[in-house]
């Protein structure tokens, strides 16, 4: 057991669920956007952050948290502000979403590149999250350990190549968890890597040149 479960997390804000984790939750989608320029964010949020998200400052946790800040960055108070000085556009909605943690938050991202992408994902108490998808396939992560994201075509002998460049080029990673989700058999599938360790930029880069793999993205430990 880590000593933030018992004692809670440093941070800014009321709550730890309601400020803290919604600062790690908007911390996945800053790794997601890695350092490219942000345009517009929608952030759907359910349940009890929808009920409460103004007064419990969910929605400047958030923003606070894609814009980079920690749970103990003095910015969270001005998050918004802050967003606007930026030319960031945010827009927060209410919607019940179905099976969800009380909790959750859908943020959808637009970046001046033209791409974007959706992360779902709820904290779940203490500051701790736990981040179920990923444009619309299921992941799950906690951002506890260092995590590999590889979005690829579901064809055979992606997955041994990936895991295969892992342990010859450095055999020093450990796998903690792997999980994969696929939108359809031979469809847009996406890898979840979780990694004890520091994973290189060269081996991150080498697997992006797998072939059928579209993107790789790692998301540190947040």
């Amino acid at each position: 057991m880590n000593v933030f479960d018992i004692i809670g997390p440093v941070m800014i804000g009321p709550s730890s669920s309601h400020t803290a984790g919604a600062v790690r939750l908007g911390r996945v989608v800053n790794k997601l956007i890695n350092g490219r320029e942000l345009k517009k964010v929608e952030i759907t949020l359910s349940g009890s952050f929808a009920q409460t998200y103004k007064g419990h400052g969910t929605d400047r946790a958030l923003l606070a948290g894609i814009m980079g800040y920690h749970s103990y960055s003095p910015e969270i108070r001005d998050a918004l502000t802050i967003a606007d000085a930026r030319g960031i556009d945010y827009t927060f909605l209410k919607e019940d979403i179905k099976d969800a943690h009380p909790n959750t938050a859908r943020i959808h991202f637009f970046l001046m590149d033209g791409s974007e992408g959706i992360m779902q994902g709820a904290s779940i108490g203490g500051g701790n999250i736990l981040v179920n998808q990923i444009d619309g396939m299921h992941v799950e992560f906690n951002g506890d350990n260092n995590t590999l994201l590889v979005m690829h075509q579901d064809k055979p002998g992606v997955i041994a190549a990936v895991t295969q460049l892992m342990h010859w080029e450095h055999s020093e990673l450990n796998i903690a968890n792997f999980r994969l989700s696929r939108q359809s058999k031979g469809g847009n599938a996406i890898m979840t890597i979780e990694i004890d360790g520091q994973l290189p930029e060269e081996l991150l880069a080498a697997i992006r040149k797998i072939q059928f793999v579209s993107n790789a993205i790692l998301i540190r430990r947040i």
